[in-house]
């Protein structure tokens, strides 16, 4: 992300100070305190150029198109879950107060809309010990057999959900039935005393509007398939490095700085020409709640902390998620897998939000690629 100051946001916009803070207010223009004047405020380029852009009256609809999907303006409405104002909210409440309290399985219920939550076994043998291949494998094997969502009330369809989240729920947290899925986590690491945190981990990713592997899904299900074929979508999008496998640059991170030093580190990734993965998200410009909520639950390892103080310094932006998921990994000793294990688990409950309300609008998503290749008779 590139920050520019009022002086060039304002001269790209060609607007006055105070249309500058009024796009701010609105949304439409991210922005965040300078860490070298916190009396003075910085502004996402891409924002600032975007709505030049358009006041200049230079984009046309498949630029428009483009730009919305990647990291643009919203494609498609939702009342599942938004980012506003730095807030993470699920169906208009906050997820960092959700997760003081709430569990996992009460966090679905209110992105499901739902009354009633009962996680049944499922029909997959339970694994020798959590992971991700082991969930990939059992929703493959539901695929062929599970009905089509297409045509489906939301009573049965919720029933459904229960069921696909409890066949990811026995390959990423085995565990009796009825037991809340923290407790399942932790008893199967043998770390007891993480399930609190690992409770409140579930809770702040249980949903994140529409990203990667949440357009996947609904993309997925919008063709009818079946809610465990949308889930296998999701959780394929989800192991991608720049998705839900962005921990591990976070350990390689971590482990470079307990050989050299937490700002040698950093400085030798930066004059790479890389930017450390654990800091900074587009969505969150004054920091990511999400590992705000999980920091302050677990006493941060050393190396972590002297990676977060001097990536936060020289890079200029805080920690996010990933490091939160990865420093957490690292103070309860949990395996090495564990961040995309809690990652999924938490996701497959908005994954399964998005299904349905996918469902229920009857829309096929099918957008049209913009041809660049050659001409008829051209070599």
């Amino acid at each position: 992300m590139t920050w520019v100051t009022a002086e060039e946001a304002l001269a790209e916009l060609g607007t006055k100070p105070q249309t500058l803070y009024a796009n701010v207010s609105r949304g439409r223009i991210r922005a965040k305190a300078d860490p070298a004047d916190p009396r003075r405020s910085l502004y996402q380029q891409s924002d600032v150029k975007r709505l030049a852009e358009r006041h200049a009256g230079r984009r046309k609809s498949e630029t428009v198109a483009a730009e919305a999907i990647s990291w643009g303006d919203p494609v498609l409405t939702s009342a599942i879950s938004t980012i506003a104002a730095g807030r993470l909210l699920y169906r208009g409440q906050d997820a960092a107060e959700l997760s003081a309290h709430a569990t996992l399985e009460e966090t679905a219920l209110l992105l499901w809309n739902a009354e009633s939550f009962t996680c049944v076994p499922s029909r997959a043998p339970e694994p020798a010990s959590p992971s991700i291949q082991a969930a990939l494998l059992a929703l493959a094997g539901r695929v062929s057999a599970d009905l089509p969502s297409l045509g489906r009330a939301r009573p049965a369809l919720q029933m459904e959900a229960c069921s696909v989240l409890s066949t990811v729920a026995d390959a990423l947290a085995p565990g009796p039935a009825g037991r809340p899925l923290h407790h399942r986590l932790a008893s199967c690491w043998g770390r007891p005393e993480a399930a609190d945190c690992l409770r409140r981990a579930l809770v702040v990713l249980a949903d994140h509007e529409l990203n990667a592997s949440t357009f996947a899904v609904r993309v997925t299900v919008s063709t009818g398939a079946a809610l465990s074929a949308a889930v296998l979508s999701g959780l394929a999008t989800l192991t991608g490095p720049l998705h839900g496998s962005a921990w591990r640059s976070v350990d390689a991170l971590a482990e470079a700085a307990s050989n050299a030093g937490a700002e040698q580190a950093i400085r030798r990734l930066l004059l790479g020409g890389g930017k450390p993965v654990a800091f900074g998200h587009p969505l969150y410009p004054d920091g990511d709640v999400r590992a705000n909520v999980l920091l302050s639950s677990f006493e941060i390892p050393p190396v972590f902390r002297d990676v977060q103080q001097a990536g936060e310094e020289m890079v200029g932006d805080p920690v996010n998620v990933d490091f939160a998921l990865a420093a957490m990994t690292a103070a309860f000793d949990l395996p090495e897998e564990a961040p995309i294990i809690i990652f999924a688990l938490a996701r497959t409950a908005g994954w399964l939000a998005h299904a349905m309300e996918q469902i229920e609008s009857g829309h096929l998503i099918r957008p049209r690629a913009r041809y660049i290749g050659p001409s008829p008779g051209e070599p």
